[in-house]
């Protein structure tokens, strides 16, 4: 099981950062919530704050971890833990991904979101 973890951040609109995985990766042109493997020894908060840093030239803070999520693919696993984070500074720009956008909750489409991130987005909504 690979553990990763995922930011939900929220823009003063209320809308939330998701990007788009890029070609050659596993799941290539799906949407998720921003974020990365953790590698051996590291923080959750450690492992995000890296993972936006190099992905989106951004620095956060994380203030709540929600429940994780266990998904199972076709030839890997994961745990995705995804954490509620504010921007501190800098603007995120794609640097891994082709794009990112800023969503409505409401709005996302649950048929281009990576799997692993759908019940997120039902925590998310109450459901």
């Amino acid at each position: 099981m690979i553990p990763v973890v995922c930011a939900l951040i929220q823009d003063e609109a209320g809308r939330y950062l998701i990007a788009k995985r890029p070609e050659g990766k596993s799941l290539a042109g799906c949407w998720e919530f921003p974020g990365g493997k953790l590698e051996r020894g590291e923080s959750l908060e450690g492992a995000l704050c890296r993972e936006l840093k190099e992905e989106l030239l951004i620095e956060i803070a994380v203030f709540q971890v929600l429940d994780a999520v266990e998904h199972h693919y076709e030839k890997f696993s994961i745990r995705l833990i995804p954490c509620q984070a504010r921007i501190l500074s800098g603007v995120p720009t794609p640097i891994e991904h082709p794009e990112i956008a800023w969503v409505r909750i409401e709005d996302m489409d649950l048929d281009s979101l990576a799997p692993a991130d759908v019940p997120i987005l039902s925590q998310l909504l109450g459901k």
